[in-house]
């Protein structure tokens, strides 16, 4: 493999297992907001013990994202000089704009949130947890901000020629608010509640189908119950309006979500399909005219085909990208299911009763991740062949020093250091899980250890 592929192979691998974390904090900052709001308003202690717990699994998934981000900073230099050259002064800004109004932000507040306990006010410990919540939220605004420019450049100007050619902002706010950025953020934060709401739906799950932790678990499954709900549904109206977005600003990338080649034509929506490239044929289920309807609420608008752009300005990768999209759809829908069922049994009065579905919800974790990874890759790799739409091709923002055997050597050794935090990670996850919600002075409250402990005290 050349320079080009594994290098795009290492900034893939880096940012999808960074990526696991940050939606994982973005979710429980919004799950722990609640909690904490609802211990406030009623006073109710299980509140403050769901709160306090999942603010243990919180600063995990924090340490290791930030940890983790790190690295494609580095990246950008050693393997992407000649894009970080053209785009330094847009990216630049944008993580600047990060560090000042989000990072630091959610940093100032997280040392109150992680040990203010019984230090502060429990008013002034909702704020911290707010501000770290909302610094999370900004953190995603400039990240999603700055990788929308590269999909739709807006608000700036190239100065000098060739390889030494680089964009200048011109007008900030217009490179803030560029045509996807609004969609593409909406849809993001969505992922992101909802891969913090089914961690927390797995985990009381699991407490309730073993029969620990039965009532305060019952309480939390309901608040991420709702919050699944929402943001599974919500999805559709984000889902939609980025779909149009791309239709009108990225025509190629649409045409290789639904495998569509002709020029100009009805475009058809597939359920599930595998796309021949040298045919240019999609074998599967489809709904004709679709994808023309969800455009243009018509089945026989024309859809500008991947045969309208010349070979080498179209995705390579045609049936990957139409996989990756379809995969995301499919679990998006599938959440929608089953919350929407989830909520039909909280109203009839046998949630909790219904076993199968607790070990569904228990196992359900993995998908957030795994649609918001997809959707990822199919967001980046339809952008291909540029990493700056329509200015600048992946092929020509390469480091021109940087051998294949460096880059393998490279990939070879995160490839061993993420595993290893990945392990980590899933260890002290799972210790804290089982050690429940409740820290070792609260044990004692437990009524089954009462129980234990006057049995041992009065025996008979």
């Amino acid at each position: 493999m050349d320079v080009e592929i594994l290098s795009r192979i290492q900034f893939a691998f880096t940012i999808a297992f960074h990526y696991i974390y940050p939606p994982l904090s973005i979710g429980l900052g919004l799950i722990m907001v609640i909690m904490e709001s609802l211990y406030l308003k009623t006073g109710n202690k299980e509140y403050e013990l769901l709160a306090k717990f999942w603010t243990r699994i919180f600063a995990l998934t924090f340490g290791i994202g930030v940890a983790t981000g790190i690295v494609m900073e580095f990246e950008f230099g050693t393997n992407w000089a000649t894009y970080s050259r053209y785009v330094g002064d847009v990216f630049g800004s944008a993580l600047a704009a990060e560090g000042i109004f989000a990072f630091a932000l959610e940093s100032g507040f997280l040392g109150v949130l992680l040990f203010g306990w019984n230090r502060v006010k429990p008013w002034v410990h909702w704020v911290a947890t707010m501000g770290v919540f909302l610094g999370s939220m900004f953190s995603a605004v400039w990240i999603v901000i700055a990788n929308s420019w590269q999909q739709t450049p807006a608000g700036f100007h190239v100065v000098g020629e060739g390889m030494e050619a680089r964009a200048e902002i011109t007008d900030f706010w217009e490179m803030v608010f560029n045509p996807s950025s609004m969609d593409r953020l909406i849809h993001t934060w969505q992922g992101a509640f909802l891969a913090g709401a089914f961690l927390v739906l797995s985990v009381h799950a699991y407490y309730l189908r073993k029969g620990r932790f039965v009532e305060i678990s019952k309480k939390a499954f309901r608040i991420a119950l709702v919050v699944a709900t929402i943001f599974s549904l919500s999805q559709l109206v984000s889902g939609h309006s980025s779909a149009n977005g791309v239709a009108e600003n990225q025509p190629a990338k649409l045409a290789a979500f639904e495998g569509h080649f002709e020029a100009s034509a009805p475009g058809d929506m597939y359920l599930f399909g595998w796309v021949d490239k040298e045919s240019q044929q999609v074998w599967g289920i489809k709904i004709p005219g679709g994808l023309s309807f969800l455009l243009d609420y018509r089945f026989d608008t024309p859809v500008t085909g991947l045969n309208a752009f010349a070979e080498r300005d179209r995705p390579s990768q045609i049936n990957a990208v139409f996989q990756f999209y379809h995969i995301m759809i499919s679990i998006g829908m599938f959440l929608i299911a089953l919350t929407l069922f989830a909520c039909y049994k909280w109203y009839r009065g046998d949630l909790f009763e219904t076993k199968w579905l607790l070990w569904v919800f228990s196992f359900s974790v993995i998908l957030p991740q795994v649609a918001n990874q997809v959707g990822w890759y199919a967001a980046e790799m339809g952008r291909q062949p540029w990493v700056v739409y329509g200015l600048l091709r992946t092929s020509d923002a390469l480091s021109k020093s940087v051998t294949e055997n460096q880059v393998l050597f490279s990939l070879i050794m995160f490839f061993f250091i993420y595993t290893l935090l990945l392990l980590l990670f899933l260890y002290l996850l799972n210790k804290k899980i089982k050690h429940g919600p409740y820290d070792e002075e609260e044990d004692n409250d437990l009524p089954f250890q009462r129980e234990v402990a006057q049995s041992f005290s009065n025996p008979k």
